[in-house]
C-alpha cells in the first residue's frame, strides 16, 4: 500500500517516495540484511550524491518503520529518522519527502516535455535538449532530464523503483541520453557502456582546422588541482587513462566539425582532451579560455564582448 492520494496530479513527480527493504532485490538472504540506511537511499535516489542524502535525513525528511523480530514487516508506525548510519532489516519501510525545492515547480498550465525516441519495459532513450541538466546539481534542481522521466512514469517513482540514468551529458550538451526504466534493469545497461557494446558519436565544432584527418587522444585526466573551479578537470600525469578519437567531418576557414567516440569515460573528457590538442570547443566556457568566463556565466554577468569571444551560447 502506497502512500500517496488517488487524487493526485499523475503528470507531476510526487513529493514523497516510499521504499522498502527487500532482501530478494538485493541479491541476499533475509537473514543477512543489515544495511545503512543512506547506502540503501544511494540505490535508489540515483538523481542525489550520498552526501546530500546524508543532509536530506539530517534535515529531518526521512521517517522509518522498521523491522524487528517482533514485527518484521514494521509495526506500520513511521518515525522520523536523522542519522545516516542507522542499520535497516529486510521488511524495513522507508519514506522520503522530497524536499520542495528539489521538486518539480507547482502546476502553471506549463508541461515539461520529454522527446522519447525509444521505449521498451527495459529502457527509455531520449533526445536531450541543451542546457537541460541530467539530474539536480548545485543550482540546477527543479527541471532535470531525469525528474521529467519520473513525471513520465510517477507509478515507478512510488514503488521505489525509479528510472536510472545509464550514462550522462554535460547541461549544455544535447544529444540521446539511456535511462533504465527500474533499477533493476540499470546494472545490466551499465554493463554495456562500460564493455563498450554501446556505441556512441558526439559532434563538436572547434577552434582552428586540425591538419590530420583524424587522431587518437591518449592522455591521463585528472582534477584540475590549480583551478579555482572545483569540477574543473585537467590532463594529469597521476589522472586516470583515457583515450579520445576524433576525426575531420568539416573544415572551414577557423573552425572544424569533428566527430569524436569515447573508449573511456571520464568527466569532461572530450573538452578536456581537445583543448590538449589545441582545439578547444567553440562556446566552452571552461575550457580553452580563461576560466573567468565560466565564473562570470555563473554570475550570469557575460558582456557582449565575452560573447563576441565566446562566439556561440553553449558548447
Amino acid at each position: 500500500m502506497g502512500i500517496f492520494g488517488k487524487d493526485r496530479d499523475l503528470n507531476r513527480a510526487p513529493d514523497r517516495v516510499e521504499l522498502c527493504v527487500d532482501a530478494s532485490a538485493m541479491g541476499m538472504k533475509v537473514e543477512d540484511v543489515h544495511v545503512r540506511l543512506d547506502n540503501f537511499l544511494q540505490q535508489h535516489l540515483s538523481w542525489r550524491s550520498r552526501s546530500s542524502i546524508q543532509r536530506l535525513v539530517k534535515d529531518g525528511w526521512l521517517y522509518v518503520d522498521a523491522a524487528t523480530p517482533d514485527h518484521p514487516q514494521g509495526s506500520g508506525e513511521l518515525l522520523q529518522e536523522t542519522r545516516p548510519g542507522r542499520k535497516l532489516k529486510h521488511g524495513s519501510r522507508v519514506v522520503v519527502i522530497i524536499p520542495p525545492e528539489l521538486r518539480l515547480p507547482g502546476p502553471s498550465g506549463e508541461t515539461f516535455e520529454l522527446d522519447v525516441l525509444y521505449e521498451d519495459e527495459a529502457c527509455i532513450a531520449v533526445d536531450k535538449p541543451p542546457l537541460l541538466p541530467v539530474h539536480p546539481s548545485g543550482r540546477h534542481v527543479n527541471d532535470t532530464l531525469i525528474q521529467r522521466v519520473h513525471a513520465r512514469h510517477p507509478e515507478l517513482l512510488e514503488r521505489g523503483r525509479a528510472p536510472r540514468l545509464c550514462h550522462r551529458l554535460d547541461r549544455e550538451t544535447s544529444g540521446i541520453v539511456l535511462v533504465a526504466k527500474e533499477p533493476r534493469f540499470h546494472p545490466e545497461l551499465s554493463r554495456q557502456f562500460e564493455d563498450r557494446e554501446v556505441e556512441k558519436e558526439y559532434l563538436a565544432v572547434v577552434r582552428g582546422v586540425p591538419e590530420a584527418d583524424s587522431g587518437s587522444i591518449e592522455m591521463p585526466i585528472g582534477p584540475a588541482r590549480a583551478s579555482a573551479v572545483r569540477l574543473k578537470m585537467a590532463v594529469q600525469a597521476d589522472g586516470l587513462p583515457s583515450r579520445t578519437d576524433w576525426r575531420v567531418v568539416e573544415r572551414r576557414a577557423a573552425h572544424a566539425l569533428l566527430a569524436v567516440q569515447l573508449f573511456t569515460g571520464r568527466q569532461h573528457q572530450i573538452r578536456v582532451h581537445l583543448e590538449a590538442i589545441g582545439h578547444p570547443i567553440v562556446g566552452d566556457k571552461l575550457y580553452g579560455y580563461d576560466e573567468s568566463y565560466f565564473q562570470r556565466s555563473v554570475e550570469d554577468s557575460l558582456t557582449e564582448e565575452d560573447w563576441a569571444v565566446l562566439e556561440l551560447p553553449r558548447q
